[in-house]
């Protein structure tokens, strides 16, 4: 029970050293994405949307909006064509990932973690029956997780959860670690992202 609170204790510090570190390198280009997102269409800078976090309680979380005010709040996956519902810089930032520097709001409040499952729609009830199911609806939802890194976008929720389950069996300092280095990778390449 120490060894896990302690764990817990680490991953928490851990998060807010990392987020002070993101705000001080990325405060500009936050600020200037803010600046792009009102200038290129209608509606908020901000999108909130009801998430599933921890032991499935729902939580506000947001992204810089990427898609046009009244799209139906679904999974991408699921817009019959989602290049439709695309603000005109919403390819870019999703592509780019700028849409998901907001949540760094959900970590500083401790919503979020930097690593973790992602949280689910509030609407995604086979996602959050599955994750229940397995186990691993404990966890504290990620701003990037295993699954991120291990097909994003083009997993089937099945493997989503698959990889959440093997995320909390082998969930260390240093797995995170090589996660947010593979999520690094993964943005720098542009990878696994379907629009």
């Amino acid at each position: 029970m120490i060894n896990i609170t302690q764990s817990l204790l680490t991953k928490r510090y851990f998060d807010l050293l990392l987020v002070m570190i993101v705000v001080i390198l990325l405060i500009i280009p936050v600020f200037l994405v803010a600046i792009a997102v009102r200038l290129t269409s209608k509606g908020s800078v901000l999108y909130w949307s009801n998430r599933i976090g921890k032991n499935n309680k729902i939580f506000s979380m947001p992204k810089f909006r990427s898609m046009r005010v009244g799209t139906p709040e679904v999974a991408t996956h699921l817009l019959e064509e989602p290049s439709v519902y695309l603000s005109p810089i919403g390819d870019f930032l999703r592509k780019t990932s700028l849409d998901e520097l907001p949540q760094l709001w959900s970590v500083l409040k401790g919503d979020m973690s930097f690593v973790g499952p992602r949280p689910a729609l509030f609407n995604q009830a086979d996602l959050i029956a599955l994750r229940k199911l397995k186990g691993v609806d404990g966890l504290l939802p990620g701003v990037t997780g295993w699954a991120q890194v291990n097909g994003r976008d083009g997993l089937s929720i099945l493997n989503k959860v698959e990889m959440d389950v093997e995320y909390s069996e082998r969930r260390s300092f240093w797995f995170d670690i090589k996660i947010l280095w593979m999520t690094f990778l993964k943005v720098v390449k542009r990878d696994g992202v379907l629009h």
